[in-house]
């Protein structure tokens, strides 16, 4: 990659424009022109630097039921495991990591009518795992994957799901953080336009717009309307960030006192190489509250941001969790019917189980 390719990176994965012709817009901030941005991305996207550029959602918002997972193998089991729950449409994340006695985690989404916790002990059990624990968000601080591709280092931004209008990095959560808002038809149906990875064409809105029988306008307002109502969090592009040079990630969890949950969240999320910073629950062999994600082009550079967020939040226990292997990365397709018809079956697998 050259330095025009790592700004165009940088640009994408931030402020990609909602326009008839977007590629144009960036190549004119690049000093390029359209069709060469677009001939640079066909060539990321062939060396797999960049997996998609679309929008992304919240899951909650859109009433799926998710959480984050952790599975025990033995270490001969761990792979066919794996690859088995891969096949789950609603799993958009999943791990090897090595650190501790959970060697695969995963997150996983349901439809409103799943059952969640059902569908995670039948995958336990059809893969033989040894043990599971079921990890859901209690508390958001920080989502925003974001690699400063020119300077080589994570620089997420601070961007707080949770947060109260008007308070985006403030310690207050809105009343309304993990309740679904109601969505018509006619945006479920925008939803699977925008969901999906954008033609490299000049006027790729064009087609998903004469689909939805709407102008580029109409689908852009829509857009905006779903980032309001925090449907939608972005609009852009997700880097693979070990084909982008950051070639360590390390999910760092803490065991942090009560009394000092939300302080120490607060901080966590303030570093930037923090892409992800989450509260989730403990469990007897499980103490650890605070999981923070740290992306570095090497496993030193994980451990000097571990030093750095012990260092700003007086926290010495953790547990530096290394990904071995990616088995899966993608995003949740959400009100699609050939995935809906998977989960329909698999319900009807779970009844038969139960009977």
């Amino acid at each position: 990659m050259d330095l025009v390719d790592r700004n165009l990176l940088n640009i994408i994965q931030s402020r990609f424009p909602l326009a008839d012709e977007p590629y144009q817009e960036i190549g004119e901030e690049l000093g390029i022109g359209g069709d060469e941005v677009i001939s640079r991305l066909a060539e990321l996207k062939r060396q797999n630097v960049v997996r998609q550029i679309s929008a992304i959602f919240d899951t909650r918002r859109l009433a799926y039921k998710t959480t984050l997972v952790a599975f025990a193998y033995e270490p001969e089991k761990l792979h066919d495991g794996a690859l088995f729950i891969n096949r789950h449409p609603g799993v958009s994340h999943n791990y090897a990591r090595e650190g501790s006695y959970y060697n695969l985690w995963f997150t996983i989404a349901v439809p409103p009518d799943g059952d969640l916790e059902a569908t995670i002990i039948w995958m336990a059990e059809q893969t033989g795992a040894q043990n599971y624990r079921i990890m859901p968000t209690i508390r958001f601080f920080k989502i925003g994957v974001n690699f400063d591709m020119v300077n080589r280092k994570s620089s997420a931004h601070n961007y707080n799901p949770d947060a109260a209008p008007g308070e985006q990095a403030q310690r207050t959560p809105a009343p309304d953080w993990n309740q679904a808002v109601p969505v018509a038809e006619e945006e479920k149906a925008a939803i699977r336009e925008l969901q999906e990875d954008l033609d490299l064409v000049s006027r790729p809105f064009d087609a998903m717009s004469e689909r939805l029988g709407i102008t580029n306008a109409g689908l852009f307002a829509l857009a905006e309307d779903f980032q309001e109502r925090k449907i939608m969090r972005r609009f852009s592009a997700v880097l693979h960030h070990r084909r982008s040079g950051f070639r360590a990630n390390a999910m760092i969890v803490w065991k942090v006192p009560e009394e000092r949950y939300e302080e120490v969240g607060m901080i966590m999320a303030e570093h930037s190489a923090v892409t992800h910073c989450y509260q989730r629950p403990t469990f007897p062999d499980w103490p650890y509250t605070h999981f923070t994600m740290v992306h570095a082009t090497t496993p030193d550079g994980c451990e000097e941001i571990g030093e750095e967020i012990s260092k700003a939040t007086g926290i010495t226990d953790n547990l530096m969790l290394y990904s071995t292997r990616e088995y899966k990365k993608t995003r949740v397709k959400y009100f699609v019917e050939d995935y809906e018809e998977f989960w329909e079956n698999e319900q009807a697998e779970l009844a038969a189980v139960d009977d």
